[in-house]
C-alpha cells in the first residue's frame, strides 16, 4: 500500500524524513492540480494520506466520515483508506497542543492574537478553545482586527503565527514589535523553516517561551501514522523522532576566537556527519576576489563586516550544513539571529598562547581582543567547546552534543 502527502506545491517538506522514521512503508510526495485529486484518492492501492495546502477543505466532500476535529474545523490533513470507505481526520490538532506543551505554554485563561485567517488558523482557534484561552482575536490584514489596529490587543498574553511570514526563503521578517505586548508569556509559529522564526527569536530574546513549528510538524506526522494504522504511539517516539528531524536538518555554527581551529574542527565535523562545510571567510574571499586580510587592508573592517553579514545571513537560512564562522561574526547580532534562525552555535575555545596572529590585521593585541569579544562568544553560544586537546576531540564532542 502506499502512503503519502498531496498538495501544490510540494516542492520543501520534511514529512517522508518524519515518517521514515515512524515505520517500513512507503511514503512519498504527490504534488497534484486540483483537478486531479478525485481520480487520485479513487485508487485502490492507497493505505493513506496527509493533505496540506490547498487541498486541506478540497477532501471534505471525498470522506465516508469526519472525526469531530476535522468537522469542527472545516479541514482535514490526513485521510485513512478502509474497506467501507475514506475516513477524514485532523491531527493538526494533535501537532499544535504537542508543539503548546512541549515549549510550556498553558493557554487556560489567557488572551490569545492568532495571527491569519486561513486554515490553520481555524485549527489554532480550535486548540486555543480547548485548551481553555479566555479571549480570542483573530489578526488578518483585511479583518475586523487588523495590523492597523492591533495596538487595542496589546495586552494579549499569548501570540500564534498561522502566516507563512517569516518563511523561508523570505526570513527575517516579522509583523510585530514585542515589545508592545507587556503581557506577553508565550509566542508559537507554525512556520518550520526556518526552525526559528525573527517572531520567535524575539521572543527567546525576551525570555517568553517560544516554538516553532516543527515539534507540530512532527506530532502531527505522528498521528497521522497512528491514525494509518489504527495504533498508539506514546509522546516519547514523538520526542525522538523530533530530536532525530532536529539534529538532521539544524546547522552546526562554529565560532570563537581567530586561530582557535573554527575551520579545522568544521571540517573534522561536517566529515563526522556527512555534512557540507561552509568557512564564511573563504566564502567572502571568493566574493571578493582577495583574501580576508588584503580585503580588511584594502578596504577597511566595516566594508568587510557587510560582506560578512551578507554571507550569515545566506547561508543561515540553509539547512544541514557545518558552518564557520569569522572571529568576529558574533559581534554583530543580526548576524548571530541569522546563523541561529536554523542552527546551534558552539563556541571553541583554546588557550590563548597558542592562538596564531601572523597575517591576522585585527589580532595584534590578542588578550585585549579576546576580552573584547568574550561577552559576544558567550551570549551567542550555546555549547562552549574546548579545543586545547586534539582537532579529533573537539569535533567528535560537538557531534555528540548536537545528537543529543
Amino acid at each position: 500500500m502506499r502512503y503519502g502527502l498531496i498538495g501544490n506545491p510540494l516542492g520543501h517538506s520534511w514529512s517522508p524524513k518524519i515518517h521514515a522514521l515512524l515505520g517500513d512503508y512507503d511514503y512519498k510526495l504527490y504534488p497534484m492540480e486540483e483537478d486531479a485529486v478525485k481520480e487520485f484518492l479513487a485508487q485502490d492501492d492507497i493505505g493513506g494520506l496527509n493533505v496540506t495546502i490547498p487541498y486541506k477543505k478540497t477532501v471534505i466532500p471525498f470522506c465516508k466520515r469526519l472525526s469531530m476535529e476535522a468537522a469542527t474545523i472545516g479541514a482535514v490533513n490526513t485521510l485513512c483508506f478502509r474497506q467501507d470507505g475514506i475516513y477524514g481526520h485532523n491531527t493538526d490538532c494533535e501537532g499544535f497542543t504537542y508543539m503548546a506543551r512541549r515549549a510550556g505554554i498553558d493557554f487556560h485563561n489567557k488572551k490569545v492574537v492568532i495571527l491569519g485567517s486561513g486554515g490553520t488558523s481555524l485549527t489554532a482557534r480550535y486548540c486555543a478553545q480547548k485548551l481553555g484561552a479566555r479571549q480570542i482575536v483573530i489578526v488578518s490584514r483585511k479583518g475586523e482586527d487588523n495590523y492597523d489596529n492591533i495596538a487595542r490587543h496589546f495586552d494579549a498574553e499569548i501570540i500564534v503565527n498561522t502566516t507563512p511570514v517569516g518563511m523561508y526563503p523570505n526570513v527575517g521578517k516579522t509583523m510585530l514589535d514585542l515589545d508592545d505586548f507587556s503581557n506577553l508569556c508565550g509566542v508559537l509559529d507554525v512556520v518550520y523553516n526556518p526552525m526559528r522564526t525573527r517572531l520567535v527569536q524575539d521572543a527567546i530574546d525576551r525570555d517568553i517561551p517560544a516554538s516553532g513549528g516543527l515539534s507540530m510538524l512532527v506530532a502531527q506526522a505522528v498521528g497521522a501514522s497512528a491514525a494509518f494504522f489504527e495504533k498508539e504511539i506514546p509522546d516519547e517516539v514523538i520526542e525522538g523522532v523530533y530530536r532525530a528531524i532536529a539534529s538532521d536538518v539544524e546547522n552546526v555554527v562554529i565560532c570563537g576566537m581567530p586561530g582557535c581551529g573554527k575551520s579545522s574542527v568544521g571540517q573534522a565535523v561536517a566529515k563526522l556527519l556527512g555534512r557540507d562545510f561552509i568557512d564564511l571567510d573563504e566564502k567572502i574571499a571568493e566574493l571578493a576576489g582577495m583574501s580576508v586580510p588584503d580585503l580588511i587592508n584594502t578596504y577597511g573592517e566595516p566594508y568587510f563586516r557587510g560582506l560578512e553579514t551578507e554571507q550569515a545571513k545566506l547561508w543561515g537560512m540553509q539547512s544541514g550544513l557545518v558552518i564557520a564562522c569569522g572571529g568576529g561574526t558574533p559581534l554583530r547580532k543580526a548576524n548571530v539571529d541569522a546563523l541561529k534562525q536554523n542552527g546551534r552555535m558552539y563556541r571553541l575555545t583554546r588557550d590563548l598562547r597558542l592562538l596564531p596572529t601572523d597575517g591576522r590585521p585585527l589580532s595584534k593585541n590578542m588578550e585585549e581582543l579576546e576580552r573584547t569579544r568574550r561577552p559576544f562568544y558567550e551570549a551567542a553560544a550555546d555549547v562552549t567547546i574546548d579545543n586545547s586537546l586534539t582537532i579529533e576531540d573537539a569535533a567528535k564532542r560537538i557531534v555528540e552534543a548536537h545528537k543529543a
